[in-house]
């Protein structure tokens, strides 16, 4: 099964290690300076730098299930997507964030599922839910946001609106943190909420002045 990861790293090996490639003898010796950092989803079908057409060193990766992003809370508990955000905006000092959600996003989809079912059966859905140790406290980070989706047509349109809206939330949990909002204050930062449509190989971006996504690239549709 890992046979195809080691042909791959071959592969790797002659395009950035042959002979007079000097790409990592730079990165090694000057350090990463990525200016751009992703907050994606862990979902093996969204890879950023291969959507993006990028090389090694050029983007700084922050992911995990459905692309999400906590307040700020400095307290004495584990904060790994919190830390992996301050590495990026306070050491590597990227200019731009970029919050990638995707279409059929599985994390998201557990959480509408979730709130059909309080809808339906207030206070037993827990009963209901999938039992994981730590998916489905993660996902609540979105919760927020989707109270006001309509989920009548589930998953009709009701599922790509959740998407959009939990990459808001994160957008505006980025925020939160003192420092990204200094950063955004005096121009030195900017955030970005970018959807993908998988499904027609469309780009979609917020607009910060209503939140309204518009397409960045067309796809097949």
């Amino acid at each position: 099964m890992v046979q195809p990861l080691i042909d791959g790293f071959k592969n790797f090996r002659e395009e950035y290690f042959a002979e007079g490639s000097v790409l990592f003898q730079k990165l090694v010796r000057r350090g990463q300076a990525p200016k751009i950092m992703v907050v994606c989803c862990s979902d093996s079908r969204v890879d950023p730098a291969i959507l993006f057409g990028l090389r090694p060193g050029e983007l700084f990766v922050v992911r995990n299930v459905a692309n999400l992003v906590p307040t700020y809370s400095p307290d004495d508990q584990l904060h790994g997507v919190s830390a992996a955000i301050e590495f990026g905006v306070r050491d590597l000092a990227v200019s731009e964030i970029i919050v990638l959600g995707h279409a059929f996003c599985g994390g998201i989809s557990a959480l509408c599922k979730k709130l059909i079912e309080e809808n339906k059966d207030g206070n037993n859905v827990e009963k209901k839910s999938v039992d994981r140790d730590f998916i489905n406290r993660w996902v609540n980070i979105a919760k927020p946001a989707l109270k006001e989706i309509n989920f009548d047509d589930w998953p009709g349109n009701s599922q790509h609106e959740a998407e959009k809206k939990a990459i808001l939330n994160s957008v505006a949990n980025l925020k939160t943190f003192p420092w990204i909002k200094a950063a955004i204050k005096n121009k030195k930062l900017r955030v970005h909420g970018w959807w993908f449509d998988m499904e027609n190989g469309a780009l979609w971006g917020n607009k910060e002045s209503s939140n309204e996504f518009v397409k960045l690239v067309p796809g097949s549709v």
